[in-house]
């Protein structure tokens, strides 16, 4: 068992101070038992509620001996003779009281005649500065595919045994299943996967998302990233033809090529509303992963340092919930040039582009941009990502097909109307130009007597001639932007 092999490395180096942060305390105990039963070494656990008792080998504590506060639990082990582990459960509230911190500094300093070592367990520890020499961080290893699909055989056999019916599932399902379980303790992860077989008998795909976002919302307490339940299809997309054949030609490699060959992501700019977030949202869907959302506004903290901190946790978060799409919407107002930030943009672009280009996990990035201008150009180049889209309005047919696919969102048959008049009426709108035009043609005829009955194509007609679209509005800038684009970029339709 690797764990118990990193542990007794650990003392075997002689480290006077152990921190473990995990939330599996029982998992952790025990393997502190098993190593202690196999060396023989005096074991004794300590926790708010009972003080310090034994757990493995050695005496209990004295009796008339209180160490039910931390400080006399500490005194009591500083003067023994004999050595041990000592595991301590809650102390990390305490970790900035003086008087804790030298009575650790003392048992450490007593190791090398006594041998005492003690351990810090908790979902996260502090440790201050005056004892990180002496301390050592152990990591209990998260389970690995073949563990997991172990855990998903062992809890079906578990359901059939109670229940006397067979889980239903298939291969494909498992190993989907499996792949979002990754990232997880062995304890989050059974309790998923228990839920997802209690609830219906069966794992079906339908599985797959619901435990992919209780997996985030285990792991993602504090975090930039959040996770979007909202996803879509390229049935959804019109138009982005050769967005949506590169993305295919890709698909296969990105789920099973090793580093070096599989796809690392892709940016799409352009006019605001030209569908550039739906189609993130597409290629998640499409390709049945979880869809994260960054967002570099939540990144940021007036403390120094914290906010490349929260970077990188946020990074590491994708990485765990791999393979997955990571969206980094408007990522020009996280990364734009700012003098007046003391160069926190700056250190943040750096901690993004090492991670681009040294990350090896199934992390495929969509970042999206309005204004290509503000982005440094070391991201911009090939290496860091794999394509520059350009995302422009929409063409003649693409506007008919758009018309098309919001009238039926809204219970609307686009046989009614004249689609290829409103096509053409609406030169220069972009994708969410077109669906306010037909949300606010519902909205007027439905404030008439006969409701939905009057929204007809002139209905339609007349809200496009009230819009001033933005390609009017800012037209020296888009033209700015197409010419930029011509030679820069891969038209995305």
């Amino acid at each position: 068992m690797q764990d118990l092999h990193d542990l007794g490395v650990l003392l075997d180096r002689q480290v006077p101070l152990l921190v473990v942060e995990s939330h599996e305390e029982a998992r952790a105990l025990e393997l502190f038992t098993r190593l202690a039963i196999r060396r023989g070494m005096a074991l004794q656990q300590w926790t708010l509620t009972d003080g310090l008792r034994r757990l493995g080998f050695g005496e209990d504590v004295k009796a008339g001996v209180s160490t039910r506060e931390a400080a006399d639990a500490l005194r009591y082990i500083r003067d023994r003779d004999d050595g041990g582990l000592f595991i301590f459960c809650d102390l990390h509230p305490f970790l900035d009281d003086p008087l804790i911190i030298r009575l650790l500094k003392d048992i450490a300093l007593q190791h090398e005649g006594h041998g005492k070592t003690i351990a810090l367990l908790s979902y996260r520890i502090s440790v201050p500065p005056e004892l990180q020499r002496q301390a050592a961080l152990f990591s209990l290893n998260l389970p690995d595919e073949k563990q997991l699909m172990a855990l998903v055989k062992e809890e079906a056999a578990r359901f059939a045994r109670s229940s006397g019916q067979k889980v239903r599932s298939d291969n494909p399902t498992l190993q989907q299943l499996v792949s979002n379980l990754r990232g997880l303790t062995f304890s989050d992860a059974r309790r998923l996967v228990r839920g997802a077989i209690v609830d219906d008998g069966a794992i079906t795909q339908d599985d797959v998302p619901e435990v992919a976002k209780a997996k985030m919302s285990l792991l993602a307490l504090e975090s930039a990233v959040s996770f979007e339940y909202d996803t879509a299809r390229f049935g959804d997309v019109a138009g982005l033809n050769n967005l949506k054949q590169w993305l295919s030609q890709r698909q296969q490699a990105f789920m099973s090529a090793g580093k070096g060959m599989r796809p690392r992501g892709m940016m799409l700019f352009g006019v605001q509303g030209s569908g550039k977030s739906l189609a993130a949202k597409a290629v998640a869907g499409s390709w049945g992963l979880p869809l994260l959302r960054l967002d570099f506004g939540s990144l940021y903290n007036k403390f120094f340092g914290e906010t490349e901190r929260n970077l990188r946790e946020a990074l590491k978060l994708a990485e765990t919930m791999s393979p997955c799409v990571l969206w980094i919407d408007e990522i020009e107002k996280g990364l734009g040039q700012d003098s007046n930030d003391a160069g926190v943009s700056q250190r943040i672009l750096g901690t993004l582009l090492t991670w681009l280009a040294e990350h090896d996990a199934q992390v495929f990035v969509v970042a999206t941009a309005n204004n290509i201008h503000q982005l440094p150009p070391e991201l911009l180049r090939k290496g860091r990502l794999d394509e520059l889209f350009f995302v422009d309005l929409p063409q003649q047919d693409i506007r008919r097909e758009i018309l098309s696919l919001h009238m039926r969102r809204r219970g609307l048959d686009p046989q009614r109307f004249d689609l290829e008049q409103l096509a053409q009426a609406s030169e220069g709108f972009s994708g969410a130009e077109l669906e306010q035009a037909v949300v606010s043609a519902w909205h007027a005829a439905s404030a008439q007597q006969d409701g939905r009955e009057q929204l007809d194509t002139a209905v339609v007609l007349g809200e496009i001639h009230k819009t001033r679209p933005l390609s009017v509005v800012m037209a020296e800038p888009l033209q700015a932007l197409r010419d930029w684009a011509a030679e820069r970029a891969v038209a995305a339709d």
